[in-house]
């Protein structure tokens, strides 16, 4: 709990500047993954289960299902985890992930009157909003003061497992394509939350955070300076 705490604090310093980042970079996250919905090509790995559910059952918003994973996730990690879990930031994911439901619900009102005809307009709206979610995933990096339900996910996972963080987020990513495109040619007949876009945003988002952890690391160390 302790360890926790002083996470959360920080360096007082620069305290509001970690909020802030990381909380404008959840604000782009959900932007983002609404950018990707609307376009059609298929969702990131992250988030195909729950627009896939939300298609399927659509009395439950797409915000909605993505809380409601969060809640599956934080389960997961409680089952796996045991007595080795933290309490506090067990709480911290359930609140941001009500927190980027409610932010991805307002995205998509945001852009539910915009009209996307063809491909190419489409596929530049995806791509659109694969930027837009390498820059929310980033400044949540940069601020690094808590960690998302699906990033803990994935770290119990690899430490009850012992295998590398890297690797069980390979299996994990395909994993959830693999289960939203079964869920969609089930019940839908069609794969809507998974398809050429699944790939793209797979490779694209991450190649991305790590351009721009080059091209912006003198700012970003003015901004936020190391407490090294």
């Amino acid at each position: 709990v302790n360890k926790t705490v002083k996470k959360l604090l920080g360096d007082k310093d620069y305290l509001g500047r970690r909020y802030i980042c990381f909380l404008v970079g959840v604000l782009f996250v959900s932007f983002g993954v609404a950018f990707t919905a609307k376009a059609g090509l298929g969702n990131s790995p992250v988030s195909c289960i729950p627009y896939s559910l939300s298609l399927i059952f659509p009395r439950l918003s797409f915000g909605g299902w993505l809380f409601a994973f969060c809640i599956f996730q934080v389960l997961v990690q409680i089952i796996l985890l045991c007595k080795n879990c933290v309490i506090p930031e067990l709480v911290i994911q359930v609140i941001l992930g009500l927190l980027s439901g409610y932010l991805t619900d307002a995205a998509m009102l945001v852009l539910s009157g915009v009209v996307l005809e063809h491909y190419v307009i489409r596929l530049l709206f995806f791509l659109a909003g694969c930027v837009i979610l390498a820059i929310g995933v980033y400044l949540e990096l940069l601020g690094s003061v808590a960690m998302l339900s699906g990033d803990a996910f994935i770290k119990a996972i690899a430490d009850v497992s012992g295998q590398p963080y890297g690797k069980i987020k390979v299996i994990t990513d395909v994993s959830m394509s693999v289960i939203a495109f079964v869920l969609c040619m089930v019940c839908l007949k069609y794969p809507a939350g998974v398809r050429e876009g699944t790939i793209i945003a797979a490779v694209l988002v991450g190649t991305l955070i790590n351009l721009f952890k080059k091209l912006f690391k003198k700012p970003a160390a003015y901004i936020i300076p190391s407490e090294e």
